[in-house]
């Protein structure tokens, strides 16, 4: 096996390597974290460049609101985290754009504001996790969409900038499949979101959450 330790970090960077956990924590704790995402998975870690593209930060920005509007208009309660950690100590650990606990899945208490990752092991998985992908979609719907159906998460969408798409799936027993209504955000339709993403195009974030209020109420 190679010794991961041993590669320059420019070439760890946005891609899958064999590793050990203890590597892992090496290499994710070398690594700027204010600049990278941490992932690790069956023996497997990827030390990601964080997106911070315009197409990036404003979908990251109102898929966030949709959530949270949603929750609002529905009386759904949900827990938001962006870029927050979420680890399985010596087998897991992720950094996706969003993740969000919903209804009797939201911990109590909610994990401390405090500079630790969130233990899935005491707070449990969250229900949503979403990826904002900004170029290729390989990585989100694979090796990611398997690490996600292992750490249990119930939903899993991916977000395509370019091509204006959620890609949206149901999660259990370490499988999933496609949806178009969310599960666990109960009756939004991903091309309610697909068209708040094409408004977010000409509209600014008030104009486009006014009009999602107005959906979500009907």
């Amino acid at each position: 096996m190679v010794n991961v330790l041993s590669i320059p970090p420019q070439q760890i960077s946005d891609t899958w390597l064999i590793a050990t956990w203890e590597d892992f924590l090496v290499a994710s704790g070398n690594a700027e974290t204010d600049k990278i995402r941490s992932y690790y998975d069956s023996g497997l870690m990827r030390i990601e460049t964080m997106g911070v593209g315009s197409g990036h930060s404003q979908d990251n920005t109102l898929i966030a609101q949709v959530v949270s509007l949603y929750g609002i208009v529905k009386n759904l309660r949900v827990k938001g985290f962006t870029n927050g950690s979420f680890r399985r100590t010596g087998e897991q650990e992720c950094q996706p754009d969003m993740a969000f606990y919903v209804g009797e899945d939201i911990p109590n208490p909610f994990p401390p504001k405090n500079t630790e990752l969130v233990d899935v092991d005491i707070y449990g998985p969250p229900t949503l996790v979403i990826e904002v992908a900004s170029t290729s979609l390989n990585d989100d719907l694979g090796r990611k969409r398997l690490l996600y159906e292992r750490l249990g998460i119930k939903e899993y969408w991916i977000v395509d900038v370019l091509g204006i798409a959620i890609l949206a799936f149901t999660m259990e027993n370490w499988g999933s499949r496609q949806i178009y209504v969310s599960q666990v955000l109960r009756g939004l339709e991903m091309n309610t979101i697909e068209e708040a993403l094409r408004r977010n195009q000409t509209e600014d974030d008030t104009q486009v959450s006014r009009w999602l209020m107005e959906k979500f109420a009907t």
